[in-house]
C-alpha cells in the first residue's frame, strides 16, 4: 500500500553568498533565530501538515546539518515505516556515460534517488527548499492541488519586478492554471494590471509521482540539460502539455494566524539575513515563532536560563527588543534589538546594537557591537568595537556588506 503524500527537502546548497557563515556548513544549517537552524522551518512546515515519511537530500559540508537532523529530529523510539525524518547524503548515482556524480541539479538530486520514492508508492511527492524562512500549510497547497486536478502544482508568492529576475517567474490565466514560466528573467513580466509586481516562483512544488517520474526520466536523457526544476524540467512540462497550477501562497491558513500568510524570505545574502533577523525583534514581528497553534521544533539542548545580572548606576544587565536563547548571562551589559544565540555572554559595560551574536560568544568588558553577525565562539576582547569603523573591520578580514553589515568568522582571534 503507498503513502499519499512523500516529503523531500532539498538541502545540498552551498549557500556561497552567505559566506563565511557558510564555510563550514551549509546554508540549511546556518542557524537563525536564537535557537533554530533555517531548515527547521522547511521541516516544521511538512510535520505541522501531518506530513511525517520525509527524506532531506544533503550534499555540501552536511556534517553539522546531518548532526542537527540526528539530534533534534526523531519520531521518539519508535520505527514506524511512515514515520521518519531521514536523511539522504549525495550516493554519487553511477550513469552509464558520465560514471559517478554528484547531484547535478535540483531535478537530478531527485532523480538519483527515485527509488526511495518507489519504495513508498505514494500518489504525490511535495518537493520543498530547505533554506527559506516561512510558515505553509502544505496540506492546504495538497488540497488545491488534487482539487484542480494538477500535475503539477507551484507554490506563487508575489514579488516587486524590480527583484524578479531573482526567481522563477510565471504567468496565469483567471483558473490560475500556469501559462508560461520563465527561469531568472532578465526582463520579467509583471502580472496584467500590476505593472511593479511579477509572480515567483517560491521553489516549493507537489508533483504527481508518476508525472515525475516521466519528466524527469526525459531530463536525465536530454542532452544540455542543467538537470534543474526551474531551468528545465518545469518548461518541458509546460511545451508538453502537463497541467501546472500556481498555488497563491496569500491564500494558506496557518492555525492561530489572523491575517494572510505573507512572510518567505529567501535569507541567500547575508543583508538579507540579518534584515530577516531583525524582523523577529520588532514589537510586532509579521513572522511569529510564539504562535502555539503552529509549534516550531529544533533539536533540544539542556542549557540552563538566561540570566541578567547587576544593578549598579551604568552596570546593569539588560536585553531590550531582542530574543536571548537560554545559557546566556548578561553580566552589567546592554543588549539592542539583538538576537543571542545559547551561551553568550555580555561582560560589564559593553552593548550590542542591532547584531546577532550565535553560540558561546564572549563579548568582553566596555566592547561595543553595532550592525553584526558573529559567528560561534568568538571572544571579542574588552574595550574592542566591531562595527563602527568599517575600513578597520576590513582590514581585520571580516566581511562587510553593501548595507554595512560586518560579519565576523567563526574561530576568529583577535589580536
Amino acid at each position: 500500500m503507498g503513502t499519499r503524500i512523500l516529503g523531500m527537502v532539498l538541502a545540498g546548497g552551498q549557500g556561497t553568498r552567505l559566506s563565511p557563515l557558510t564555510q563550514r556548513r551549509s546554508k540549511p544549517a546556518v542557524p537563525f533565530g536564537s535557537k533554530f537552524r533555517i531548515i527547521d522551518f522547511a521541516l516544521n512546515n511538512f510535520i505541522n501538515s501531518g506530513i511525517y515519511s520525509v527524506y532531506v537530500l544533503t550534499q555540501f559540508k552536511a556534517q553539522s546539518l546531518t548532526e542537527h537532523i540526528q539530534r533534534g529530529w526523531r519520531f521518539g523510539s519508535v520505527l514506524l515505516s511512515d514515520y521518519f525524518i531521514t536523511l539522504v547524503p549525495a550516493q554519487m548515482y553511477l550513469y552509464e556515460e558520465l560514471g559517478p556524480v554528484w547531484y547535478r541539479g535540483t531535478a537530478d538530486a531527485i532523480y538519483q534517488n527515485m527509488h526511495l520514492v518507489e519504495n513508498h508508492r505514494p500518489e504525490h511527492l511535495a518537493i520543498f527548499s530547505g533554506d527559506h524562512i516561512y510558515k505553509m500549510n502544505v496540506a492546504h497547497m495538497l488540497e488545491q492541488h488534487e482539487a484542480q486536478r494538477a500535475d503539477i502544482t507551484i507554490a506563487a508568492y508575489p514579488t516587486p519586478v524590480a527583484d524578479a529576475h531573482r526567481f522563477g517567474i510565471m504567468q496565469v490565466d483567471e483558473r490560475g492554471r500556469v501559462t508560461e514560466f520563465q527561469e531568472k528573467p532578465k526582463n520579467p513580466k509583471s502580472i496584467p494590471g500590476r505593472p511593479d509586481t511579477a509572480l515567483a516562483s517560491m521553489g516549493n512544488y507537489i508533483f504527481r509521482s508518476k508525472v515525475l517520474a516521466e519528466l524527469l526520466e526525459i531530463d536525465a536523457k536530454t542532452e544540455g540539460s542543467q538537470h534543474d526544476f526551474g531551468k528545465d524540467v518545469l518548461p518541458r512540462a509546460l511545451r508538453d502539455g502537463y497541467h501546472i497550477h500556481a498555488y497563491d501562497f496569500a491564500k494558506n491558513p496557518i492555525p492561530g494566524q489572523s491575517g494572510p500568510n505573507t512572510y518567505w524570505r529567501d535569507v541567500g545574502t547575508l543583508d538579507a539575513y540579518h534584515e530577516a533577523s531583525m524582523d523577529l525583534v520588532s514589537v510586532n514581528p509579521e513572522f511569529d515563532i510564539f504562535n502555539a497553534e503552529w509549534p516550531l521544533r529544533t533539536g533540544s539542548e539542556f542549557s540552563p536560563p538566561a540570566k541578567f545580572v547587576h544593578e549598579s548606576g551604568e552596570r546593569v544587565g539588560r536585553a531590550l527588543n531582542s530574543m536571548v536563547a537560554g545559557g546566556c548571562i548578561i553580566s552589567g551589559g546592554v543588549v539592542r534589538e539583538s538576537i543571542l544565540f545559547r551561551r553568550a555572554r555580555v561582560n560589564s559595560y559593553a552593548s550590542v546594537q542591532r547584531s546577532v551574536i550565535f553560540d558561546e560568544v564572549d563579548i568582553g568588558r566596555h566592547a561595543q557591537v553595532k550592525n553584526a553577525i558573529i559567528d560561534k565562539g568568538v571572544r571579542v576582547p574588552p574595550n574592542t568595537k566591531v562595527g563602527f569603523d568599517l575600513e578597520a573591520d576590513r582590514a581585520r578580514g571580516f566581511t562587510v556588506t553593501e548595507s554595512g553589515i560586518v560579519v565576523v568568522p567563526k574561530g576568529y582571534r583577535f589580536e
